[in-house]
């Protein structure tokens, strides 16, 4: 399902109707607002609100609409709807379904949000949220959902039991019915998965039960894997030494030795920022159509890690790059389409090679001046490469050919957005070819 929507191209006038799966409470409102905007965004809470508005009275399920009418109700373009929504799909909140026709129609699954406790036991979502938070936020609201402790070892309990209240009474047989409203969320999907089989099978039979790799178990398996970058073989190991004596996996063991283990693997650091693009309010609003303004939003709707295979020609980049630019965005808490702008900058000048030392001068430099947006940090690299320029002309001999032949190999190596003008609002063809061939580079 998740291809085919990505292959097809949504219309404002193609349909949509959107069916309430569950049953929400203003603590669901809260638990959206507070633990899934910090990793999802505002423009993603605001659809799933305002979807949950088009819900007709009974809010059970809306009548027919069209996209138009989000675009006008949210004041967005489509595209920027439908990241919304992708990202609701992906945290458990919405599942989409679509019927092709002539107009296309859309039906928009609601589901509940976790519950707290589901929320900071999940493998991924909990992460995410500390690193997108820090720990000074994610310890405050670790504490709002904690439960007061209170002992009750002097008190007796004296609850009564259904029948000390009740007496059982002859009646006919009742059929369950089975379409009433509950309160439902959605499990995440993880395509990218351990090979079970092998996983299994490196197991020795005598050590694990039958009922070891159940399907809340392989959920788990797989987000862990997902979360700590761990392939088959990594999760071997880590498997076997979870297993308790009576041949399950001892899951709290699981997460703990996978998150020690990726721990020890990257210098101590939790995981991993790499994947996340720039957050949305702090993207330039769109639409200008400049040669500046698209690179702009390349870097702001790209992860590092695509940026970095990319240049890698589509291998997969190094441990040592990754923990280098890991070490950006935990450490340095630069922004992820900072980090891009950064990444490009230095491989460009420096021979495609992200030297250690000189990627931390310059991220500790835009630290300091806090540097946030990707337009900022394109514009401090303009800046700053000009005065290095300056510095390397003066430190050169008189031999004005020599100097002449430096200053044009400078300026070849120069990133694509330096010396564009960010207020030109016109491309020419020349601009848009090349344009097309970085877009098409990075993704």
């Amino acid at each position: 399902m998740g291809d085919i929507m990505k292959n097809l191209t949504i219309l404002p006038a193609d349909t949509y109707t959107v069916i309430n799966k569950t049953i929400l409470s203003d603590s669901d409102l809260k638990l959206i607002s507070r633990l899934y905007q910090p990793i999802i965004g505002y423009t993603a809470v605001s659809l799933y609100l305002t979807l949950l508005d088009d819900l007709d009275k009974l809010e059970l399920m809306s009548e027919e609409l069209t996209h138009h009418h989000l675009m006008s109700t949210m004041q967005l373009k489509l595209e920027d709807i439908v990241i919304a929504r992708e990202k609701l799909e992906a945290v458990g909140l919405l599942k989409s379904y679509v019927k092709k026709d002539s107009i296309n129609h859309y039906a928009y699954l609601i589901y509940s949000p976790l519950s707290a406790n589901e929320f900071f036991s999940h493998p991924i979502l909990n992460v995410v949220l500390y690193n997108n938070l820090g720990k000074k936020e994610y310890d405050k609201l670790l504490n709002l959902y904690k439960i007061p402790r209170i002992n009750l070892k002097d008190y007796e309990d004296v609850t009564c039991s259904f029948n000390e209240v009740f007496t059982s009474v002859k009646g006919s047989v009742l059929e369950i019915e089975g379409d009433i409203t509950k309160r439902d969320s959605n499990n995440i999907l993880i395509n990218k998965g351990i090979d079970f089989n092998l996983l299994i099978s490196s197991l020795p039979k005598e050590q694990i039960s039958d009922k070891c790799f159940s399907n809340e178990v392989k959920e788990l398996i797989n987000a862990l894997s997902f979360t700590y970058n761990l392939n088959t073989l990594d999760m071997q190991g880590l498997v076997r030494n979870s297993l308790n004596e009576k041949g399950l996996i001892d899951k709290n063991l699981l997460r703990k030795s996978c998150r020690d283990y990726y721990q020890f693997d990257n210098n101590g650091s939790l995981p991993t920022l790499i994947y996340n693009k720039q957050p949305e309010y702090l993207k330039k609003p769109q639409g200008d159509n400049s040669k500046w303004a698209k690179m702009v939003y390349t870097f702001e709707n790209i992860t590092p890690y695509q940026l970095l295979k990319a240049r890698y020609k589509g291998a997969e980049p190094t441990d040592r790059d990754k923990r280098l630019i890991e070490n950006l965005l935990i450490e340095q808490k630069l922004n992820p389409g900072v980090v891009n702008v950064l990444i490009s900058y230095v491989l460009k000048i420096n021979n495609e090679q992200l030297t250690k030392g000189y990627v931390e001068a310059i991220a500790g430099q835009w630290k300091r001046l806090n540097i946030e947006t990707v337009e900022e940090a394109m514009k401090i690299t303009e800046k700053e490469h000009k005065k290095l320029k300056k510095m390397m002309e003066n430190r050169k001999t008189k031999d004005t050919s020599k100097k002449s032949s430096n200053n044009k190999q400078d300026d070849s190596k120069l990133p694509s957005w330096f010396n564009i003008d960010p207020k030109t609002t016109t491309t020419t063809e020349e601009d848009t070819k090349e344009m097309e061939e970085i877009l098409t580079s990075l993704v």
